[in-house]
């Protein structure tokens, strides 16, 4: 019978539990510079070695996000030091932080399609006029 989950999705999910935790508690205290950020997701190679954390601001000024990307980047150690005393692993990742676009960029597919679909409503009352005005005369 075939395991539901792999480790290393398993590690993955306890790994986004935890530096979602940090960042919220442990990490604001050691530097408030760092705005509302989320962890969206994270990928962690077969041989846990390496772990990819997809985060998320509540900011669109590009800036202030390349800053706290910047932020984030500059302490992956001490958010590390952080989750190996509350991961038990032989080795804790290589943290890498990656700016999640996936979330903006649905928002913006989704505008998009309710810009469309209001324009073709539009045409289509605009196209139904025409029509009932030419019936009149």
């Amino acid at each position: 019978m075939a395991r539901e989950f792999s480790r290393t999705e398993r590690v993955g999910q306890q790994i986004h539990k935890e530096i979602a935790s940090i960042l919220q508690n442990e990490f604001k205290n050691r530097d408030p510079r760092l705005g509302m950020v989320t962890v969206s997701g994270t990928e962690v190679s077969r041989d846990l070695a390496h772990a990819k954390i997809f985060v998320t601001f509540f900011d669109t000024d590009e800036e202030k996000i390349k800053g706290y990307m910047d932020i984030l980047n500059e302490n992956k150690g001490f958010v590390r030091t952080l989750l190996s005393k509350r991961i038990r692993m032989r080795s804790v990742p290589a943290l890498k932080f990656v700016q999640d676009n996936s979330i903006t960029e649905g928002m913006r597919i989704s505008s998009l399609v309710t810009e469309t679909l209001n324009k073709d409503k539009e045409r289509a009352k605009q196209v139904g006029r025409d029509i009932d005005g030419e019936e009149d005369a």
